[in-house]
Parts: structure tokens; C-alpha cells; sequence
């Protein structure tokens, strides 16, 4: 028996955002390898003191990392790929979020009850996953409050911060926009936040796959990509998170 888990349009956002964020994550790495300084401020550059450096060789002979050796230039691809990756996420994000205003899905499914913030909800899930327990089967139609929790900030701080950030490095965009700039504290500042705000979003990903897996890989991997959950005979739902 298998019932309805997830609408398409969550579906597909939720793979292009993926295959996105795979794109974003490899030029990310390869544009860092170009220049793997980090500075804070409006400028930056070889001469200039850091804030703090990846200890990693540069792909640039001109930066000083230490090492006497460059990586293989590929900061022209990577750029392009990047950047064009980032305005896929923002129509598809935008279009997610309308989504799921319009239909209360965020309400419904992502936004905790009281009950849920309670300290004692609070701490028996957090309980529950340091233990590694599985998930019942009541949470194979509905979020865990940390989940929840983690899932509403990555959406409205993480994803919006990150996409700030990027178009603060951008002249054009800063041009027409200063004060998005202005109010980071510079270019460099913008640079140096989108890193680490990046580093969450990875760190995220690694624990959301973590945990998919901890839960049962299949069994989810099906309910998000025809939308629905198998269950079993008795009628208790397989576990997902």
C-alpha cells in the first residue's frame, strides 16, 4: 500500500536545489582555490594583511599561500557554472516559498507546535538523536520539532544569507544596491560571510544525509522522488526523516 508523502512542485524543487547545490559546491571550492585568503572590509588582496587563510596551495602564482606549487587554473568555467547554478536556486527557491505560502505548507508541515518548543520535547528529541534511535512511525508524515526547527532556518536565515552575500560580491548588483554591501561591512566582509555561511549549508546537507540513511535510504529516497511512502500491511508507515 503506499500513500501521497510529498506534492511534485517540493519534488522538483527539492532535486534542483540539490543538483544546484552540488554545482555551487564544486565551483565554490575551485573559485576558493583561486584566491584562498580571506579578508574583512570593502578591499583585499595579495598585500594586504588576512583575516584568516585556508592552508591549501592557489591556482594563482601571484597568491602567497607558502606552497611552491600552483592547482590548475579552472576559474573560468568555475564562475560561470557558479553563478549560473545560483540563479537557478534563487527562481526555484522563490518559487518554493510562494508555494509554500499559498498553501500553507510551511504552516502545516514545517512551522512547530507549542507543544513542540517545550523543554521537554525539546530534550528528549535531542536525547533521541544523540542515541541514535530510529524514528517512529508517526514521524513518517510529519517533521521532528528539530527537524523543523532546522529545516525553517536553513530556509528563511541560511539560504537567504547566502544569496545576500553572493550579490554583495557582485559590482553590478552592488552598484544599483549599495547599501546591501554597506551593511555587511564591505566586499571582503561579503566574501568572508558567504564561506562560512556555505560551510553551514554543507554541514547541514552532511547531517540531513546522515540522517536519511540512518532512517532508510530506500524507503525515503522513493517517497521523495514519486511522492509517496510504502507502508506496511499492518498499516504502520516506513520510517523517514
Amino acid at each position: 500500500m503506499v500513500d501521497s508523502r510529498h506534492s511534485a512542485l517540493v519534488r522538483v524543487t527539492h532535486w534542483v536545489t540539490a543538483l544546484c547545490f552540488l554545482a555551487l559546491l564544486v565551483s565554490g571550492a575551485e573559485i576558493v582555490t583561486s584566491h584562498p585568503r580571506f579578508y574583512w572590509g570593502e578591499t583585499g588582496n595579495d598585500l594586504t594583511p588576512t583575516l584568516f587563510k585556508l592552508h591549501i596551495p592557489a591556482s594563482r602564482k601571484l597568491v602567497p599561500t607558502g606552497y611552491g606549487y600552483v592547482l590548475p587554473d579552472q576559474n573560468g568555467w568555475s564562475r560561470y557554472l557558479h553563478f549560473q547554478a545560483a540563479w537557478v536556486v534563487v527562481f526555484t527557491g522563490l518559487l518554493y516559498a510562494i508555494f509554500g505560502f499559498l498553501t500553507g505548507h510551511f504552516r502545516k508541515n514545517l512551522l512547530p507546535g507549542r507543544a513542540d518548543l517545550s523543554w521537554r520535547a525539546l530534550s528528549t528529541s535531542i536525547v533521541g538523536h544523540l542515541r541514535f534511535q530510529r524514528p517512529g512511525a508517526a514521524e513518517a508524515w510529519s517533521y521532528n520539532v528539530l527537524q523543523r526547527l532546522s529545516y525553517l532556518f536553513v530556509i528563511f536565515v541560511l539560504f537567504p544569507l547566502v544569496i545576500w552575500t553572493g550579490l554583495a560580491m557582485s559590482p553590478a548588483f552592488v552598484s544599483a544596491f549599495p547599501a546591501t554591501v554597506n551593511v555587511l561591512g564591505g566586499q571582503q566582509s561579503a566574501r568572508t560571510l558567504h564561506f562560512f555561511v556555505s560551510l553551514a549549508l554543507v554541514l547541514f546537507l552532511l547531517v540531513h544525509v546522515g540522517m536519511v540513511w540512518f532512517a532508510g535510504f530506500w524507503s525515503l529516497m522513493q517517497a521523495m522522488i514519486t511522492g509517496r511512502a510504502a507502508t506496511t500491511s499492518a498499516g504502520r508507515t516506513m520510517e523517514r526523516t
